[in-house]
């Protein structure tokens, strides 16, 4: 039987352990919502999920090896109960080990890491989205030079995966300026970068990433991502990367005053 070539996306992962707290205004509810529709827009149920954390700098890019990845609770002050999430995902030190080679091939440093764990970038959403835990799972990091062009290249590296049954998946946030969350002001700004960043995923592969290692250039980009804080939109550049079709806009929509996107690529 002819396995289905796996998308990619860019998904949002929310404010920490947002969706597993109480939201009485609904901040959050969009976002679940989104997440939990992920695995009925795919063909098929993966074979394995890779996973590009932006809370997760490196140099040279390297992806997690362990057989059972322990959790990382990487957020702070928040209620006790979100310190004892559980996602017991089972890892894949073969795949870790396929994405390394594929990057290393490409020219690009790579390595595994065989004792790191998931952190929330990963585990948050993918415990709403994949709630079963049984799909084999791994993390990328994002390169610590933060080079667009780089990222969009290991994307382009990492394609031969999705063949493979592979659903790789950037994890971050399309705007990401924590000072300028929730203030009505930070509205237009936000929009203009999205605008733009929805107009350049829709492009076709070589376009799209002609407009990506230009991103700073564009509308509110730096008020959208401060400099050397974009690690959140870096995970983008790979889902990106990853596929030569047409982007599209799957999930829209304005949290705490800001225009968050979400994207899918064939």
């Amino acid at each position: 039987m002819t396995m289905s070539v796996q998308p990619t996306y860019f998904i949002p992962h929310g404010g920490g352990p947002c969706f597993f707290m109480d939201d009485p205004r609904g901040v959050w509810s969009g976002m679940e919502a989104f997440l939990r529709s992920l695995p009925n827009s795919l063909a098929e149920k993966p074979k394995a999920i890779l996973v590009v954390s932006g809370h997760w700098e490196t140099d040279g890019f390297a992806l997690t090896g362990a057989e059972r990845p322990e959790l990382i609770y990487d957020y702070y002050n928040f209620p006790p109960h979100t310190y004892h999430l559980r996602y017991d995902v089972p890892g894949s030190p073969a795949l870790a080990a396929r994405a390394a080679a594929l990057l290393k091939d490409a020219g690009i440093p790579s390595s595994v890491d065989a004792t790191r764990g998931l952190d929330h970038g990963v585990f948050v959403p993918l415990k709403v989205a994949f709630p079963d835990a049984d799909i084999p799972l791994i993390e990328m990091s994002v390169e610590r030079g933060l080079n667009p062009a780089l990222h969009v290249a290991a994307g382009r590296a990492l394609a031969p995966l999705r063949e493979e049954g592979v659903l790789i998946l950037g994890s971050g946030m399309s705007f990401h300026n924590m000072r300028a969350y929730g203030d009505p002001r930070s509205t237009p700004g936000s929009q203009a970068f999205d605008q733009w960043l929805t107009e350049s995923m829709e492009l076709d592969g070589p376009q799209r990433a002609e407009r990506l290692a230009h991103w700073a250039d564009a509308p509110s980009a730096r008020f959208a991502h401060p400099p050397a804080k974009e690690e959140h939109l870096l995970p983008l550049m790979v889902a990106a990367g990853a596929a030569e079709g047409e982007g599209a806009r799957v999930y829209a929509e304005e949290v705490l005053s800001t225009a968050i996107s979400g994207f899918r690529f064939n």
